[in-house]
């Protein structure tokens, strides 16, 4: 496709609104209704729209790339920049104009100019808070609580919401339009019957009708959401815990407005480090996602699955805008300055109140339930397999189990706790979440043969399965 790039900034070379009323420049975010109001006067205005923001996704017609979009450029903003946090790395921008510091909102630390980097694009759109910091303390505070039983004795003792801070954080957003094409095979289930295969032991075989299954359709995708930030892109980071701005997506980012700085005043922010080419391919992999579980309604009589084996999707149109959206973050940083630090964060989207986050473990606490509930469940099945069952006729493999599933129990229970507290596997569900219309499918299902098998699910079925396929950098690149 033919490559655009259009102006997003144009009307406002410096990123600042005016008072509609008195011209004053003394503008700060209400973050109660997510408006701009004026200190001198105190009106408050809706801030501009971004027409691009608006416009139709079945309008798009090649490439589409926003001035906020574009490649990163080393030149520095006049009001803005950059500073390097030397404890954990991270990059924070700062305004100029209202300080020469700032905190780090990962680990906390005080970040100094002397540590500036250069910096990185100015969005394109921004999505205000509209939520307050006693409601954000709130919801930390009940996550945090729930979490209390099994919490690291030290994090419980010095956790505070005097630590949270509103960030906000640095994503692109992508329209899509274009026809995809998705061809495999199919199988439904006819029926069933047992079989022996020995004096003690049967299977069940199912009945099996093979299908040549194919769907076309045109597509369109509104504003499917990703990470722009190295940083954080599709994973943790060594030493830290989850992917909070990936899991508590998505947001409500159809009431983005055009980037003001007023916007950052109270807040900090974390500046966009990757161009369009680097997330191409995430955005490419989670798009074919997307169109996939979208078409899963069409292939509902496959009851055993769909294995899509030829996935092609025909791009028409595709524009990239650059975004700031708003997050409340808490950050706690366990046996800081060890070789075995580790941060762990919780995070509040400030638009939907979606919560997420990871609490620091009491391993020993923990592991003295595990070890009692399986000692006590172990003691039990003993006592029924060597006790009650002992002049029962049963099958020594039957004992066998009986024996081993209290440990089977144990590492279930411990499996739920680290996942309550830890949350590592938590991320954003675009490919059921992102906004998608496919229309004009067209079907095509031809029968391929009749077979008997053991197995109960279609073997490499992948039509309720995800793929994501995550950037990979060299060091230093």
């Amino acid at each position: 496709m033919e490559q655009t790039t259009f102006e997003t900034n144009d009307a406002a070379k410096d990123g600042q609104t005016k008072c509609p009323k008195c011209g004053a420049t003394d503008i700060s975010l209400n973050a109660a209704t997510g408006e701009l109001r004026c200190n001198f006067c105190r009106t408050t205005f809706k801030a501009e729209s971004l027409d691009d923001m608006a416009a139709g996704v079945g309008d798009l017609q090649g490439e589409q790339v926003s001035t906020g979009a574009a490649d990163i450029s080393n030149a520095e903003e006049d009001q803005t920049m950059t500073l390097k946090c030397s404890s954990c790395g991270a990059e924070v921008v700062i305004n100029l104009a209202e300080s020469t510091q700032a905190r780090c909102h990962w680990c906390r630390n005080t970040l100094s100019v002397n540590a500036k980097v250069p910096n990185g694009a100015v969005p394109d759109v921004v999505l205000p808070f509209k939520m307050k910091k006693q409601e954000a303390e709130g919801l930390i505070s009940k996550y945090v609580g729930d979490r209390q039983f099994f919490a690291n004795k030290t994090f419980k003792s010095e956790f505070t919401t005097d630590n949270i801070m509103g960030v906000y954080f640095p994503y692109m957003l992508v329209d899509m339009k274009g026809h995809a094409t998705f061809s495999g095979e199919g199988e439904i289930k006819t029926g069933s019957y047992t079989r022996k295969i020995s004096d003690d032991n049967s299977e069940t075989v199912y009945k099996v009708d093979s299908y040549s299954v194919q769907r076309e359709c045109d597509v369109e995708i509104d504003d499917l959401t990703v990470e722009s930030s190295a940083r954080r892109e599709g994973a943790s980071t060594k030493g830290e815990t989850n992917n909070i701005i990936n899991a508590i997506l998505p947001f409500d980012t159809e009431n983005s407005v055009k980037y003001d700085s007023n916007y950052l005043k109270g807040f900090t922010s974390e500046k966009r480090d990757v161009n369009k080419s680097d997330l191409q391919p995430v955005v490419d992999s989670q798009e074919k996602e997307a169109i996939k579980f979208a078409l899963n309604d069409s292939v509902k009589q496959y009851d055993r699955g769909v294995r899509w084996d030829n996935v092609n999707v025909d791009k028409q149109g595709e524009k990239w805008l650059a975004a700031y959206l708003p997050v409340w973050l808490y950050s706690y940083v366990q046996n800081p300055g060890q070789s075995n630090q580790l941060i762990h964060y919780v995070a509040v989207n400030a638009r939907t109140s979606e919560t997420v986050g990871s609490v620091p473990l009491n391993l020993g606490r923990m592991w003295t339930v595990i070890l009692t509930v399986g000692i006590i469940l172990e003691a039990l099945a003993s006592g029924i397999v060597f006790g009650v069952m002992k002049t029962w006729d049963i099958e020594s493999w039957v004992k066998l189990v009986i024996i081993a599933l209290p440990i089977i129990v144990a590492a279930i229970v411990g499996f739920s706790i680290y996942n309550k507290y830890r949350n590592t596997s938590a991320r954003h569900h675009f490919e059921s979440e992102t906004k998608i219309n496919v229309t004009n499918i067209t079907k095509s299902d031809n029968k391929i043969r009749h077979f008997e098998t053991t197995d109960s699910t279609m073997n490499g079925a992948n039509n309720k399965t995800v793929f994501i396929e995550h950037i990979k950098k060299e060091a230093g690149k």
